[in-house]
């Protein structure tokens, strides 16, 4: 679904340069900057893509300086408009007029005039709309009065919003129990409003009545209104086919593969040989939840091994909001041979793509596998590894005509490490701004309006006489007033000083290690920070002073202070310096500047595996942080992770050979290919390369045959036992303790490896374990190697040497400046 804002004008703005930017969701957008006006026009319209009408339009007013800055973040901010979509959803037209909406000071800094100007905004869920003639402008400002009405109902934390929210669900209960009992169609629409306020109702009502077919885009359209809020399902387990990027929108490439009577379909039959193909239209399937699927008959074409095949597809819509799509496709071949005993099934992700450099919008689309049996069956081997090759195939020919119809960008169109950092580097304010916004507030300006009347009036009075117990040096209060006075200056004079202090001890930490270069030659990690989402507080009723503090093979970064807000805006660079050892794991702790550096005071951590993402996913990602502070605001962080190899393979041989050295053993880089298909097999990314590898047992409760793979970051082990595969792979700094243990009649007379995990790391391994111990270790029992010497060598060495190398780091990070 989409939004449409307009950005007007605005007036009584407190600054004469000034620019908006807005946001729905993670999707900005930013005006052009109007210079020498408090009421500056823009005209400007933007569209975003949102999935739930409980997401909300931020439109925030920003001061632009042309000065040499040094600070950088929200203190540039003027004001905020918050707008809740479900407002929109809920007007007549599904459209807010032109309307003018207070530009309000952030609720958790302490101004003294709370509104700081006014906007003028079209907010539509429609397209272009033919308000923004004179007309309409000029009956907006007629209108500026009862504007203030729709203010009202804007701001996110206000009771009425509260009330109408609660209003609108009480609605929709009420529309499901007429339903249910059956009442008229008239004395439902008896109120307009509660029309509006049960869409959700209104939208399974519209399912429940599709009994029959309806066209692709009517059915895509009510799937979408579902807001459903199903997560994107995980790859199959037979391995990923297609992974690609396209420069189209995520809608078309969806009306592209999914659509009757594609051409893209069409050809790609043709060429396969596929003949006999019949589409069923798309059809809500009732159910628990209904779901929009349809069935597609063909008869595929005669190969080497078999003859030509009728196959039936049932390909069923696991998620669809218009930004993202996820197909599963069930396939039915039951004249191949046991083509009783299984089913193929598919699985289509289409998400959104990195943005170009160009701007053009890209789309990411992955295609997973996997086998279901139906029943047992002895040649599940052979069928697996027969699918599997007649999938690989069939998806070569897919890609093919598939980029015939859509572009792939190339390198150069994909942003580049420094094209990323450059645009995520912002204006900085200078520091006499900074103090201005900071100490621009009700105890700083009390205080020095307490403090010049006071002098005021010690010059304007006369000398008195010594009285009571003073004497000459000392001159005490004469009356019960003049304690209470001199006694509240003293308490404000205490709280200017705590905050002066405050100020200066930020500002001395303010630049932290920003734009510091790594040194070196070697693995170069980039962390570019963005900003920062609800971030907590270690008092609910004031805002926080966040830095984060991240930790990667040893070595730590601190980014700057930002002072007095829940929603910082960093825009820093850190670089660590060039590691031999490639990093496994970076770590993210978010402290508040007044409490001290540890766990228990942190506003909440983050741990992120390099081997769970892409390169594309970590140079945009959003981290959620965890902890208890964390998990109740719903805290985020906004990252773009880089890392990079100075050195290419030169890195890859000089680890090789000082590995070797350690282990007593001369290591060779493999192949690409074995190098590809040991990336494919654990789904690693690109820079993971294979060590070495070695054929032995894992003990279970069964002995089960198998291979145990070593890479810079991983040991892995992978088994195939009559189809039935047994992978998993963790961490070498998640191992405690390796541990051999001699001969016995239960390792069949050969001696064991016993590899110990901390406590809590490698749960995603856990089904390889063969026992968790009281201390809630696992523990892996690897035997029947073919040179249990040379592999115990091997393994011992690279975990002592990556591990040491790790505690060496730690130790020598582990200063009081941190």
């Amino acid at each position: 679904m989409r939004l449409y804002v307009y950005v007007l004008e605005a007036k009584n703005l407190l600054v004469k340069d000034s620019f908006v930017k807005l946001r729905v969701g993670r999707r900005k957008a930013k005006t052009r900057i109007m210079r020498n006006s408090c009421n500056p026009v823009w005209n400007e319209e933007f569209i975003f893509k949102f999935r739930d009408v409980d997401e909300e339009l931020v439109v925030s007013v920003y001061e632009h300086s042309d000065e040499s800055r040094f600070f950088h973040g929200s203190s540039g901010l003027i004001g905020r408009v918050r707008i809740p979509i479900w407002m929109v959803a809920d007007e007549d037209s599904q459209t807010l007029p032109p309307t003018w909406f207070d530009v309000r000071r952030s609720g958790t800094e302490k101004f003294i005039n709370e509104v700081a100007g006014k906007v003028l905004l079209i907010v539509s869920l429609h397209g272009k709309v033919n308000v923004l003639n004179q007309s309409s402008v000029t009956n907006a400002k007629q209108l500026e009065d009862s504007s203030t009405i729709s203010q009202d109902l804007v701001g996110s934390k206000s009771s009425s919003s509260k009330s109408i929210k609660g209003k609108f669900n009480k609605k929709s209960i009420v529309t499901r129990l007429e339903r249910l009992f059956h009442k008229s169609d008239e004395d439902t629409r008896t109120d307009n409003s509660s029309e509006l306020s049960s869409a959700m109702s209104d939208n399974e009502e519209r399912i429940n009545e599709h009994p029959s077919e309806c066209s692709f885009d009517e059915a895509i359209e009510t799937l979408q209104s579902r807001r459903s809020e199903q997560e994107m399902p995980e790859n199959l387990p037979g391995g990923v086919l297609v992974d690609q990027i396209y420069v189209v929108s995520p809608d078309d490439l969806n009306k592209l593969l999914f659509a009757p009577d594609s051409k893209f379909r069409r050809e790609l039959a043709e060429l396969q040989g596929t003949t006999n193909l019949e589409e069923g239209n798309w059809s809500w399937k009732q159910g628990d939840v209904p779901c929009l699927s349809r069935i597609v008959s063909y008869r595929k074409a005669a190969t080497k091994v078999i003859g030509a095949i009728n196959a039936t597809e049932e390909q069923t819509y696991i998620k669809g909001d218009g930004w993202e799509f996820a197909v599963f496709v069930n396939v039915s071949t039951p004249e191949v041979p046991f083509g009783n005993a299984f089913n193929v099934e598919l699985l289509y992700k289409i998400m959104p793509g990195p943005e170009l450099t160009s701007g053009e919008e890209t789309s990411h689309l992955v295609v997973s596998w996997g086998i279901n049996f139906l029943h047992s069956t002895m040649m599940k081997g052979m069928i697996e590894k027969g699918v599997r090759q007649g999938m690989e195939e069939s998806f070569v020919q897919f890609t093919n005509v598939l980029a015939q119809h859509l572009k792939v960008p190339n390198s150069t169109e994909l942003p580049n490490k420094d094209l990323v950092l450059s645009s995520s580097e912002s204006d900085r304010q200078s520091d006499f701004e900074l103090a201005r916004k900071y100490f621009w507030n009700f105890t700083i300006v009390s205080t020095i309006f307490m403090l010049l009347y006071i002098l005021a009036h010690i010059t304007l009075c006369k000398s008195k006489t010594m009285q009571g117990l003073e004497f000459i040096g000392l001159d005490l209060p004469d009356s019960l007033g003049e304690l209470v006075t001199g006694g509240i200056l003293v308490l404000q004079l205490e709280r200017v000083y705590n905050v002066v202090s405050h100020f200066i001890q930020a500002r001395l930490k303010r630049e932290g290690d920003h734009g510091v270069k790594g040194q070196g030659n070697g693995w170069i990690l980039t962390v570019a920070l963005i900003e920062g989402v609800n971030i907590s507080s270690l008092d609910s009723s004031d805002s926080s002073d966040p830095c984060v503090v991240f930790t990667c093979n040893g070595e730590k970064r601190t980014s700057s202070v930002e002072l007095q807000t829940h929603e910082p805006q960093w825009n820093e660079i850190l670089e660590f310096d060039a590691m031999k050892e490639p990093p496994s794991v970076l770590y993210v702790e978010v402290f508040n500047f007044d409490g001290p550096l540890d766990q228990a005071t942190s506003l909440g951590h983050a741990e992120i595996n390099f081997l769970k993402y892409k390169s594309t996913e970590l140079a945009d990602l959003w981290v959620p942080l965890e902890g208890k502070l964390a998990q109740s605001s719903q805290s985020k962080l906004h990252l773009r992770i880089f890392l990079d190899n100075t050195d290419g393979v030169e890195t890859m041989r000089q680890y090789l050979s000082m590995k070797g050295k350690e282990v007593g053993k001369k290591l060779h880089p493999r192949s690409p290919y074995r190098n590809s298909t040991f990336q494919k097999l654990f789904g690693l990314p690109a820079e993971e390369f294979l060590v070495s590898d070695f054929t032995c047992s894992l003990r279970r409760k069964m002995l089960l045959q198998g291979r145990l793979f070593l890479s810079a970051r991983i040991i892995g082990f992978y088994a195939n036992f009559f189809g039935q595969k047994t992978k998993f792979f963790f961490l070498w700094e998640d191992i405690e303790d390796i541990r051999v243990l001699h001969p016995s009649l239960a390792s069949l007379g050969s001696p064991s490896l016993v590899v110990i995990l901390k406590k809590g790391r490698g749960l995603e391994a856990s089904h390889g374990a063969k026992i968790q111990d009281e201390q809630g270790r696992l523990r892996f029992y690897l035997q029947s190697f073919v040179s249990f010497n040379v592999a115990s060598r091997t393994i011992m060495g690279m975990w002592r040497t990556r591990t040491s190398t790790l505690n060496q780091k730690v130790q020598a990070a582990g200063t009081p400046n941190d």
